[in-house]
């Protein structure tokens, strides 16, 4: 289990949402943070209210050099990066009568590529090491294709697939990897959505629920279980069941 004697935790997306409140619920437990997103201004406030516990580290994950360059100046100022948790997203509803492929890219460069840019620059580091800690935020939306998820869910299975497969080599160098999968949490970004969220939870409990796993030894953190089971099982069924079950409990045509 990583430890904050071991470094610093480096935590992406952490303006709003899942990020910033993970950020927050760490430096509870004495780690010393380092909160990226593009956001300065929210940034700096978040650190003002943290008795020195979180440090305000602006970087665009979309931008390779400037991810690079930010890791680089982490290791330097605050030691080293022992955990890392990627949480930096965005989401927009999206169905074929507003597709985009200018859409489909914006959230394949913040969800994907965004994720991809940071392990990049993180790898040198904990090779050099021999110790690690990655924890992406992904989504139960990767789990399967669902309505006015086309991009959203895409980039979502993408980032599941890339820490399965990532899971092989940190085996084999003493790193560990987590993937994080979320239902529906009361966010910026969930507030967009117009159709029911089942078992919806708040964000700060969500942020418990993954410090908590992070502190295990389980490749996923999901939850909530009720949602995560249902889900699970959905991905079980064959076509011909799923799509009409779906749109049936979803409402859409």
């Amino acid at each position: 289990m990583t430890s904050p004697d071991e470094g610093c935790a480096w935590i992406t997306g952490a303006s709003s949402g899942i990020g910033r409140a993970v950020a927050q619920r760490m430096a509870r437990d004495a780690w010393r943070v380092v909160a990226s997103a593009r956001s300065a201004d929210t940034l700096d406030e978040m650190a003002r209210g943290s008795d020195g516990r979180i440090v305000a580290q602006p970087c665009d994950v979309t931008d390779r050099d400037q991810v690079h360059a930010t890791v680089k100046a982490i290791e330097e100022a605050h030691g080293p990066i022992a955990l890392a948790v990627l949480s930096a997203g965005t989401f927009t509803p999206e169905t074929v009568d507003d597709f985009s492929a200018e859409g489909f890219r914006k959230m394949v460069e913040v969800n994907l590529m965004g994720a991809v840019h940071c392990v990049e620059a993180l790898l040198p580091y904990w090779r050099a090491r021999g110790r690690g800690h990655l924890a992406i935020v992904s989504s139960v939306a990767g789990y399967r294709g669902l309505p006015t998820s086309l991009a959203y869910g895409s980039t979502k299975a993408a980032l599941i697939n890339l820490c399965e497969g990532l899971k092989f080599d940190f085996d084999r160098l003493g790193l560990k990897v987590q993937v994080i999968n979320p239902g529906f949490v009361k966010t910026p970004l969930t507030d967009k959505n117009e159709f029911p969220m089942p078992f919806l939870i708040e964000v700060d409990d969500a942020a418990e629920r993954i410090v908590r796993g992070l502190k295990s030894n389980r490749f996923e953190i999901a939850f909530p279980n009720r949602f995560v089971y249902l889900l699970k099982w959905l991905r079980t069924l064959p076509y011909a069941v799923y799509f009409p079950l779906v749109k049936l409990r979803t409402g859409s045509r």
